[in-house]
């Protein structure tokens, strides 16, 4: 699950890893702000879904394996936060930020991950930068994301660690 302002950020930031997830066998849902055209995420093998209905609609079935989020976001969003907390709490192995600031309520710890885009998530990139109308220059090899682990919050029991 990749969740986002809008489509072109995902696609910018995130829109590789999430290509090459979705083409290791991967169900991929992006959850956006926006109500722009879902072509984009199409492209890159992705479900658009509209972020304030999949807030307000129940859980149903097993969390994601994966989330990443933009940072800013995270930090201005408080369910967003929530929804990120819950997935560490609950084990889910892969969670990722991407953007600038790193949230102030994480550990210190929290460091960079890089992921190396295949060959194909590159093309597909720049074609769903291009169905997006952004502008595609060139497609950074890599794709940089925040990871760490949820801190302690006094009064609750000691979480297992998890990436972040």
């Amino acid at each position: 699950m990749v969740v986002a302002p809008s489509t072109v950020e995902v696609v910018r930031s995130a829109g590789g890893w999430l290509f090459d997830q979705v083409m290791a066998g991967w169900d991929a849902t992006v959850l956006t702000a926006d109500h722009a055209d879902p072509r984009p995420l199409r492209i890159l093998g992705a479900r658009a879904v509209d972020l304030e209905c999949a807030m307000a609609a129940p859980v149903r079935g097993p969390g994601p394996q994966a989330i990443a989020v933009d940072a800013d976001l995270y930090g201005l969003d408080a369910r967003v936060r929530r929804m990120v907390r819950e997935a560490l709490e609950g084990g889910v192995a892969d969670v990722r930020l991407w953007g600038d600031r790193c949230p102030a309520d994480l550990n210190s710890g929290v460091g960079s991950v890089q992921h190396r885009l295949s060959v194909a998530a590159r093309a597909f990139k720049a074609q769903a930068l291009a169905a997006a109308a952004a502008p595609t220059g060139s497609i950074d090899v890599t794709e940089v994301f925040r990871s760490g682990e949820l801190p302690h919050v006094p009064g609750t029991s000691d979480p297992e660690p998890a990436a972040l």
